[in-house]
């Protein structure tokens, strides 16, 4: 009987963790626009403290359910960006360096990409022809 309440409490705090969750590209669907992830240069996610896990193809996706009050600013534990030099590997956003350009063609339009190293974003801003912006920046263009 021991075992079993055992084994049944470490099931249950393991179902627990707070984590991100890798996005799978070409399976998983945006939260906000329910299109397909697909470009691995572009994407981001959301994890609460409780642990739930939304996805986004662009970073206006995001925004979008960020500025929704669905879910209140400081009830979450991850806010995450894919570092558009590094496919598919997350930055946290706040920290992130922005850069918006015509010349980005991203799956919804934003024209924004994210990047974990400022010296890469200054790179790609004079090959794109952008402009720099920050988190706050950011989340106020996007209400």
């Amino acid at each position: 009987m021991r075992i079993v309440i055992a084994v049944s409490l470490i099931s249950l705090l393991l179902s627990c963790t707070v984590e991100p969750e890798p996005l799978e590209y070409g399976q998983d669907a945006c939260h906000t626009c329910r299109m397909t992830l697909v470009d691995k240069r572009f994407g981001a996610e959301l994890v609460t403290t409780k642990g739930k896990v939304y996805k986004f193809d662009d970073i206006n996706c995001m925004l979008a359910f960020f500025n929704s009050g669905e879910v209140d600013h400081r009830g979450y534990a991850y806010k995450l960006v894919v570092d558009f030099d590094k496919p598919a590997s997350f930055t946290e956003a706040t920290e992130a360096f922005y850069l918006k350009s015509a010349a980005l063609k991203t799956p919804m339009a934003s024209q924004i990409a994210a990047f974990s190293r400022k010296e890469d974003m200054e790179t790609r801003k004079k090959e794109l022809k952008g402009i720099y912006l920050v988190w706050g920046e950011l989340v106020t263009q996007f209400k």
